[in-house]
């Protein structure tokens, strides 16, 4: 069952681009930090509407971590450590579903201290294990547990989130 298109994807991407701009207008620069490869196309998007909007640099960076087993091998961001000081950061994921992605996501940026972090995605489910709560959010999902939501991500016109 196709629970988004890609043109209700595009008007998320948008209004939660709007939203990161409104809660952040005071401040100097945004860091757009993707997850994986999902994580990191869905941060893409909102940093092409992002860029045409925003007043002020925004910063796209990719957190690179094993979700299945998180401390067997390095989290690593790939903006430099110096670059995320002071600055607002935004860890992007497509699902947040148990929350452990995104809550070991976290842990590049306890080497530094950014003026803030928000977390924004595009599917947030109700099974959370770990104490994430996005700050932005395309839909909220009530699923069953066994229930698998599959998003399709590579640019917004062949965007697509499936429920099976």
């Amino acid at each position: 069952m196709q629970i988004l298109d890609h043109h209700q994807i595009k008007q998320k991407i948008n209004r939660i681009a709007i939203e990161i701009l409104e809660n952040n207008f005071e401040e100097k620069a945004i860091i757009l930090a993707g997850i994986n490869n999902n994580g990191m196309a869905f941060a893409k998007l909102i940093h092409q509407v992002l860029s045409k909007r925003a007043d002020i640099p925004v910063t796209l960076g990719q957190i690179r971590l094993n979700p299945a087993k998180p401390l067997k091998e390095d989290i690593t961001i790939d903006v430099p450590t110096a670059e995320l000081k002071n600055k607002v950061v935004i860890i992007v994921d497509d699902v947040a579903n148990t929350g452990r992605t995104i809550f070991y996501a976290f842990k590049p940026f306890m080497e530094v201290i950014p003026s803030k972090i928000e977390v924004a995605v595009l599917i947030d489910r109700t099974h959370k294990a770990f104490p994430i709560s996005p700050d932005y959010v395309g839909i909220s999902l009530a699923t069953t547990a066994k229930e698998n939501i599959d998003v399709k991500i590579l640019d917004v016109k062949e965007a697509s989130v499936m429920m099976r």
